[in-house]
């Protein structure tokens, strides 16, 4: 059990069975009344966000979530199949749970699945991946006074800004949380 004096970001809390993580918090003490928490949830499964206010001293349950290498493999139109790398189990997770993060999911790649009670329920992919631009316009040198961008298509379908002089075949490194380009890999 934790109260609302250990809330931090990131504390993943279970009510009614629910899993949520703290995105956001605040102590209020306002001149009149009891000092309260006015916090943003999002559900751990399903991303959704909500707002919901705690008393001062209120106990919740905290959960411990246990991060666990995956290896995604293959797709069957439904179902994203990951491999478990401690025990070589494969995981299906639905295209729900992995959200935005499909457009720079590829084969082979190493991820972290969040595990509760001996089960994965939910994959992140890492923050930073490398991936091959599959489509991009030519760059033409003295287009701009300052840097310019242009649209890039990447081999996982996913469309980032990128500069001018990036060409097809490139190998860039994206921040896939942010869709933005980092550099050259």
């Amino acid at each position: 059990m934790a109260s609302t004096a250990d809330f931090r970001n990131g504390l993943v809390l279970d009510m009614d069975g629910v899993l949520w993580t703290i995105t956001y918090f605040q102590h209020v003490k306002p001149g009149k009344g009891g000092a309260f928490v006015r916090t943003k949830l999002k559900n751990v499964l399903t991303g959704q966000v909500v707002e919901k206010t705690f008393r001062a001293g209120e106990k919740v349950t905290d959960v411990r979530l246990e991060r666990r290498p995956v290896t995604y493999s293959y797709t069957d139109g439904q179902f994203y199949h990951f491999m478990d790398a401690q025990t070589f189990e494969m995981i299906p997770i639905d295209a729900e749970l992995i959200g935005d993060q499909l457009k720079y999911l590829k084969e082979n790649m190493e991820c972290e699945g969040l595990v509760h009670a001996d089960k994965v329920i939910s994959v992140e992919l890492p923050a930073f991946v490398v991936l091959a631009v599959a489509q991009t316009d030519p760059g033409l040198r003295g287009d701009t006074a300052q840097g310019g961008t242009k649209p890039a298509t990447l081999e996982t379908g996913a469309v980032i800004q990128v500069p001018l002089f990036v060409e097809e075949g490139d190998v860039v490194r994206v921040d896939r949380r942010e869709d933005k380009y980092l550099e050259r890999a």
